[in-house]
């Protein structure tokens, strides 16, 4: 993928979208939107490859490692990266957020304004947020009932869960029907990775388009007394990102500017699209240049992007923090820090359905002392916000790819390469 070329496209889109978004004009409102299918359809095209590229991949990752104990050790490397860098986050966003929202001034006519527009959404958000499966239901989804119908609905977690145990039970059949099976999803692989390569030639085109739609729409969609949370958020998690280019880099054993250049296409897209999904086929092109192995490129970055959500800490603490403002309400930095390790433990079980992450925090905020019809206002100014949230979490599979690798022994001259990595090495 040409990365300047989809960059270009990218503040191409921004610009001329938010030209069109301020200047309201009719006409070029209905150009972007005959356009916005175009974009929609590279968009679904890239999502198109992941289910296979996920299984198959996590399938010859887990399955093809020649050693259990290196398995092992790579398994509780990957816990012990998402683990770490959740913490961080939390942290992070406990040192941040404090400040940045006792910052914020808001006139009474606009702390009027937003509760007003909170109590106007409150109920269709309530709805929303008690559809949300509760704990329970998320521990008993894991196991799917029909892996396929999962796959169908596109379920992750528990298509993730069946993939792995698949492999793991594949280790333990006759050596050559194991290798059997990885040749096969070895080639599945491959063949994948011929059809991102093709999806990803019009990536300047569609990232253009999905971001001048977005842009076009963002001028009329936000509340003026919410720009300044925006912002806030916007920038937080843009630093968050930031600083994981040193932790990678020191964790992972690599140089700096090999882990910029890795990460930026996987960005761009994430960008563009607002999910870290799509991001996936670019990830995987960032990790071999970072020359990772191939177990590790199969196993950590699949489930990364399946499970991790390392700016969860920091939206919870940043978004209470602005709804208790709004009410005149203290949080204490003891209810903080459990706001934060909550948010970093039920990162996982994020639902996936769009402002999943708000819409858990919603059922949560009651017991801290917030109203959650206030989260009808993080959902309306969620547009801006999310893109780069998504940018970052992408930049947080890479990182823990990076670390696993660094800390598990998987850089590529360190493995035995595995049959996906010869049927994939053309279409990087």
């Amino acid at each position: 993928m040409r990365v300047h070329r989809v960059v270009i496209g990218l503040i191409a889109g921004l610009i001329l979208g938010s030209a069109i978004g301020s200047s309201a004009s009719p006409v070029a409102l209905r150009v972007v939107g005959f356009l916005e299918p175009i974009g929609q359809l590279w968009l679904n095209a890239i999502r198109m490859t992941v289910l296979p590229l996920v299984i198959s991949m996590l399938f010859v990752g887990v399955a093809s490692a020649k050693e259990g104990d290196r398995m092992g050790r790579m398994g509780i490397a990957t816990v012990g990266a998402y683990v770490g860098l959740l913490l961080f986050a939390a942290a992070f966003a406990l040192l941040l957020g404090p400040p940045l929202i006792a910052d914020m001034h808001l006139s009474a006519a606009a702390v009027d304004s937003l509760r007003a527009s909170a109590n106007a959404a409150a109920t269709q958000t309530a709805t929303r947020a008690n559809q949300v499966p509760g704990f329970g239901a998320w521990v008993t989804s894991l196991i799917p009932a029909n892996a396929m119908k999962s796959a169908a609905d596109g379920a992750m977690l528990p298509v993730v869960a069946f993939t792995l145990l698949f492999a793991l039970a594949a280790r333990r059949i006759d050596e050559r029907l194991r290798q059997s099976l990885i040749d096969v999803f070895g080639a599945i692989a491959g063949a994948t990775r011929a059809i991102v390569h093709w999806v990803m030639v019009a990536a300047p085109v569609g990232v253009f388009v999905l971001v001048l739609a977005t842009a076009s729409r963002i001028g009329s969609s936000l509340i003026e007394s919410m720009i300044y949370y925006v912002l806030a958020y916007s920038a937080a998690v843009i630093l968050f990102a930031l600083l994981l280019y040193p932790i990678a880099a020191f964790a992972g054993r690599t140089a700096l500017p090999r882990f910029t250049r890795a990460a930026l296409p996987a960005q761009t897209i994430a960008v563009s699209s607002s999910s870290s999904l799509a991001s996936l086929p670019p990830l995987i092109e960032g990790a071999e240049s970072l020359e990772l192995s191939a177990p590790v490129i199969g196993f950590v970055l699949p489930l990364s992007v399946s499970v991790l959500r390392a700016t969860t800490p920091i939206a919870w603490v940043i978004g209470t923090l602005f709804l208790a403002k709004l009410d005149g309400i203290t949080l204490g930095a003891g209810t903080l820090v459990v706001l934060a390790l909550t948010a970093a433990a039920l990162s996982f079980a994020t639902p996936g359905v769009p402002q999943g992450g708000i819409l858990l925090l919603a059922t949560m905020l009651p017991s801290f002392g917030v109203p959650a019809s206030g989260s009808a206002l993080l959902i309306g100014a969620d547009t801006i916000p999310d893109l780069f949230a998504t940018a970052a979490n992408v930049t947080a599979d890479l990182a823990a790819a990076t670390i696993v690798a660094g800390r598990a022994g998987g850089t590529a001259p360190d493995v035995a390469e595995a049959p996906a990595e010869a049927a994939s090495s053309d279409d990087a």
